[in-house]
């Protein structure tokens, strides 16, 4: 059990050369290090996160980085919310070992020239359908960040399943030598998941809101009972669209890979979702459990 500490003892590194330093006498002590990627404005699933590192490592790197490489020219980079006292402070309270803040000009300065652009999960027509460049800024700066903390762990969360799937492929496919861990998804007592983009639903928003995991729930119950994958995607689709939302999609994948499949029967299937409510976009997933009678 770590001890708690003031958030004047937790460190913030902003450099490459500090946070190797930083993190020197861990290795040399053959401890474990455990790394939590985030973007700030921290809520409670990256403190899930944080336990689960905690759990299953002797060190914990938390990483604060808003990533301009994985925003669309639509999307407001500016307004992201940047909170980094707070969030400091509430990582000393949880007993944190160390803060990796480094500004955009450290992690891509003005010559920086390479991008990693991953395929397989990442070009399944999810996420990447909506959003072209993601993946490409995702596993840019993740195996930046795997390649500067050096971790033996890093704690991904099961809500973004693509981005998990995506950044396990990339760490097998060039062979970095971490774990990928997911983390299952935090969720409010109605089901709802926990993005930080949550605070933009409006009262009457935030009600409906639910309807999309209760829907995949649902789903997944009768895709173990042996329902057809047509009639489910149907089916769901008019019940999310039904609560009020514009459904970007609903598929029933293999939960490895992503490809879609023919057939339920010996295959393990993750049900993901998109839709839009109001002027937020909310995703979710849900895996299919073993076939039922």
């Amino acid at each position: 059990m770590k001890t708690l500490r003031g958030p004047q003892q937790l460190r913030v590194v902003r450099t490459v050369s500090q946070l190797r330093r930083a993190v020197l006498p861990w290795r040399k002590a053959g401890d474990t290090i455990a790394l939590v990627p985030t973007m700030g404005a921290l809520h409670a699933g990256h403190f899930a996160l944080v336990r689960a590192a905690q759990r299953r490592a002797r060190h914990v790197v938390v990483s604060i980085f808003v990533n301009p490489a994985q925003f669309a020219p639509h999307e407001d980079l500016a307004s992201y919310p940047r909170t980094l006292d707070s969030d400091v402070a509430v990582l000393a309270e949880a007993a944190v070992d160390l803060v990796w803040a480094p500004s955009v000009a450290v992690m891509y300065p003005p010559d920086f020239a390479t991008h990693i652009v991953p395929r397989g999960p990442a070009t399944v027509g999810l996420e990447d359908k909506f959003r072209l460049h993601f993946f490409a800024g995702v596993a840019t700066v993740v195996g930046k960040l795997l390649i500067q903390c050096m971790p033996d762990f890093a704690m991904f969360g099961e809500k973004d399943y693509q981005q998990l799937k995506v950044v396990a492929r990339l760490v097998g496919d060039l062979d970095l030598p971490v774990k990928i861990v997911g983390v299952p998804t935090v969720r409010e007592k109605d089901g709802l998941a926990l993005p930080s983009r949550n605070a933009y639903l409006s009262a009457t928003e935030r009600k409906a809101a639910p309807e999309l995991h209760r829907v995949l729930a649902d789903s997944a119950g009768k895709l173990a009972r042996g329902a057809l994958l047509a009639r489910l995607h149907d089916d769901g689709a008019a019940a999310i669209e039904r609560a009020g939302f514009i459904l970007d999609y609903l598929e029933a994948p293999h939960a490895e890979t992503l490809q879609p499949i023919a057939s339920v029967k010996g295959r393990p299937i993750r049900l993901l979702a998109a839709a839009r409510i109001g002027k937020t976009r909310l995703i979710d997933n849900i895996a299919v459990p073993t076939k039922v009678s």
